[in-house]
Parts: C-alpha cells; sequence; structure tokens
C-alpha cells in the first residue's frame, strides 16, 4: 500500500506546522515527568523501592484509565484498539519495560539523590535516538546541520552525565561509597529500558493509534510488572499486605505521583507522536532541570555539598539541557519526513492498515468520537471511582516526615500548572488530543 495523495503524504510526514505542538508538549512533558519523582523522595521515611514504586504505578494505572475516559471515551478507545490489535503487545511490553525502570529511579533517588539521578537516566535520549534512526528512518535525508545538532546534543548529554557521576563520587556527596555506585548503575539501567521502551511508542504512532488509546493497555503491562517485583521482593502476598497496611498513610503521595506521571507521559506521547523519538524524547527530559529543582529547593539536597560539587552538579545539568535543547530544535525537513513516511507505508502493509486513514491520524487529523453525543453511564462511574480513590486515600494519608520548603513546593506546583494548561490547550485546539 501506498500514500499516494500528497495531502496524506503531507500528514504522515507530520507537517513542519505540527513541530510547535511536538516541543511545547515536549516542554510540558519534562514539568510533569519531574513533579512526579518528589514523592519518591518517601524511601528516606523507611518504605522499600518496591513498596513505593508499586504505590506510583497503582495511581498510575487510575489515571491511565481515567484521563483517557474523559478525553476521549471508552466506545472511541475500543474502536481504536480494534483496528489496531498488533499493538496491543507493543503497549504491554513497553508497560513493563517502563516498570522496570521505574523501580530502578527509586532505588537510584534512594541512593544518590533526586538532583543526581534525574540526569542520569535521561541518557534515555541517547537510546531513543539509536532506534528512531534505525528503525523508523528518523534523521536520515537529513541535512548536515541537522545531524550536527543531533550528535552535538547527543555528546553533550554524555558529556553532562559523565559530570554528574564523577559528582556523586565526590566527598561531599549525600551518600555512602557504596551506595553512590549502586545508585548510578541504578540510574543507568533506568535510562536504557526507558530509551528502548520508545520503540513501541512510535511503532504506535505511525501506525495511527492515539496516544490516549496507547496508554490505556501500556498501564496493564507496567502494573502487573510492578506488582509482580513487589511480590518477588516482599515476600510474597501475607508480606506485600503487611508492607503496604505499614505505607497507607503514604500511599496518598504515591498516587499522586503517578496522576503527575501520567500527566506528563501524555504529553511526551504527543511529542513522540509530532516530531519523534530522537527529538521529543530528549526535549520531555527537560524534566532534569524540574527534578533539580525539586531536589534542591524543595528537599534541599544540595544543602551539604561541597562549591565543587554542587559546581559539578549544576554544570552537568545545564550541560544535558543544551544538548536536549539542541537536538528539539534540529527540525525534520522534507527529505527527512520523506524517509518518516516510507516508515509508515512499511507498517500499513504489514499490518493491513488504511494509509490514507493513518495519514490522517499521524498528522492530527482524527476527531474525538466522545466530542458529540451522550456519554455512556459507566465512564461517569469510572472517574467517579478514581475520585473516590483519592478521596479514601486522602483521608488516610499524613504528612511524609521529609523536610520540605513549602514556598517553593507552592511556587514549582503553580508553574507546573501553567505547562499543563498550555500545552493542553495548543494540543486541543489543533489536534483535538488526536
Amino acid at each position: 500500500m501506498t500514500i499516494r495523495s500528497s495531502e496524506a503524504e503531507s500528514a504522515a510526514c507530520a507537517p513542519r506546522s505540527l513541530h510547535g505542538v511536538g516541543v511545547v508538549s515536549g516542554l510540558a512533558a519534562g514539568a510533569w515527568l519531574g513533579a512526579a519523582e518528589a514523592p519518591t523522595k518517601l524511601v528516606a521515611a523507611g518504605l522499600t523501592p518496591f513498596i513505593v514504586s508499586l504505590g506510583m504505578v497503582a495511581g498510575v494505572f487510575v489515571a491511565r484509565w481515567t484521563v483517557p475516559v474523559a478525553l476521549r471515551g471508552t466506545h472511541s478507545l475500543a474502536s481504536d484498539l480494534k483496528a489496531r490489535p498488533h499493538l496491543i503487545v507493543w503497549a504491554i511490553l513497553a508497560g513493563m519495560l517502563w516498570a522496570v525502570a521505574n523501580t530502578l529511579t527509586v532505588f537510584a533517588i534512594r541512593d544518590v539523590g533526586l538532583s543526581v539521578a534525574f540526569p542520569l537516566w535521561n541518557t534515555n535520549s541517547l537510546i531513543g535516538l539509536l532506534w528512531g534512526w534505525l528503525l523508523f528512518n528518523e534523521l536520515r535525508g537529513a541535512a548536515p546541520r541537522d545531524w550536527a545538532k543531533v550528535l552535538g546534543g547527543a555528546a553533550a548529554i554524555v558529556v553532562g552525565a559523565c559530570l554528574l557521576a564523577y559528582a556523586t563520587q565526590h566527598p561531599g556527596g549525600p551518600v555512602a561509597d557504596g551506595g553512590r555506585t549502586r545508585g548510578v548503575l541504578a540510574a543507568l539501567g533506568a535510562g536504557v529500558m526507558w530509551g528502548t521502551m520508545y520503540i513501541p511508542y512510535r511503532k504506535a504512532y505511525i501506525s495511527g493509534m492515539n496516544p490516549l488509546s496507547f496508554v490505556t493497555v501500556f498501564t496493564v503491562g507496567e502494573l502487573g510488572t510492578t506488582l509482580a517485583l513487589a511480590l518477588i521482593y516482599q515476600g510474597g502476598p501475607a508480606g506485600l499486605q503487611a508492607e503496604l497496611a505499614r505505607a497507607l498513610p503514604s500511599l496518598f503521595w504515591l498516587f499522586l505521583g503517578g496522576f503527575c506521571w501520567v500527566l506528563g507521559d501524555l504529553f511526551q506521547q504527543y511529542a513522540a507522536k509530532y516530531i519523534g523519538i530522537s527529538r521529543g524524547i530528549p526535549l520531555s527530559n527537560t524534566n532534569q532541570l524540574w527534578g533539580l529543582a525539586w531536589g534542591a529547593l524543595v528537599f534541599g539536597e544540595l544543602a551539604d555539598l561541597s562549591a565543587e560539587a554542587r559546581l559539578l552538579v549544576v554544570g552537568g545539568s545545564l550541560v544535558m539541557i543544551v544538548g536536549a535543547v539542541a537536538i528539539g530544535l534540529a527540525e525534520a525537513p522534507a527529505s527527512e519526513r520523506s524517509s518518516w513516511r516510507l516508515a509508515v507505508e512499511r507498517e500499513c502493509r504489514r499490518y493491513g492498515l488504511d494509509p490514507v486513514e493513518v495519514a490522517a491520524a499521524v498528522g492530527g487529523e482524527g476527531i474525538p468520537e466522545a466530542a458529540s453525543g451522550r456519554r455512556p453511564w459507566w465512564e461517569f462511574l469510572i472517574v467517579a471511582g478514581a475520585l473516590g480513590i483519592f478521596v479514601w486515600l486522602g483521608l488516610n494519608a499524613s504528612t511524609p516526615a521529609i523536610a520540605m520548603d513549602l514556598r517553593w513546593l507552592a511556587v514549582l506546583s503553580a508553574l507546573s500548572l501553567v505547562f499543563l494548561a498550555v500545552g493542553g490547550t495548543i494540543l486541543w485546539r489543533r489536534t483535538r488530543f488526536s
């Protein structure tokens, strides 16, 4: 099958007019992915990393069903999955990779701190860049200046990661020597897992699947894997139940972190859809600046570091962000978008998809089916159930026994809401969340 009309071809190749949508989505993703990691500081309050990860993923599971149902409705989601059943397996696989990576980040935060762990696992940009070029024709046909931006940005990310890793070995670092090495390895391992997870992302979106449909299946893999890890390492059902009972006062905050993560991940999904994983993922990795802000300003992670260690942490972070920005600004030229079209056509031939329909979906032309007509009663029940869970957990919550600067907490939360409003408005006006 070949996409023949110039209009369909333009949509399939992610037209230049959608580059700004992808960039805004990537930046909004960074704000919310950064905010979502703050609750994992609860490991300092005595919770095991597996319980922290399970609590967050449970919140993620609830949010990944609630938000898509609220925006598009169950009928639209079911139709999307029915038209592309082969992507169900890929979505579950992506969720499993996410779950393992998320658990590794909890270990990393515990051992080296939020400010340092963020930039290390954000090396997922390099992995995503490789897969984007190898499997989905990203950067093929790009001009030399675009290659320079992308490769130069990748090199900057590596240099920044090295600076951050060195900072953790500094005598003024936040933890003992044994924990530093373990934390660095955990963060880098999470980067590899997340970088590979973007293969199913891109495969789904060049096949025309809506991000809101993809994440509803994605979350089955992540919750199942996280639950399995918790059962294995917490001594079976009895041990897990006991740990969850002990963690009940903290579960509200972990659920909240999971909900924030879903908002960030949805923006990241749209960035990957409209500008590719080699560009969208580095932009969403601006979450490392937000992680630095949350760790340093709210939790005071840099307070006890020496001047040299602080300089390395801040310098390494800035170098990585410069690299991510350089990659994100390398807008795909027409020649590269033609290579993207070949990847779309390959998926259409392989799975028998309608190329015109796929082109429209890839170009952001789809209209949510739930936008008209009355919603079925069970959709309201799903949303009400999610709200009920949060209310119940909130009634049983207690203030975390961690020192926090509430003024900076309020400032960073307000800025995150601004990104949510701006990014959501642009996505709605330009694509109707297609």
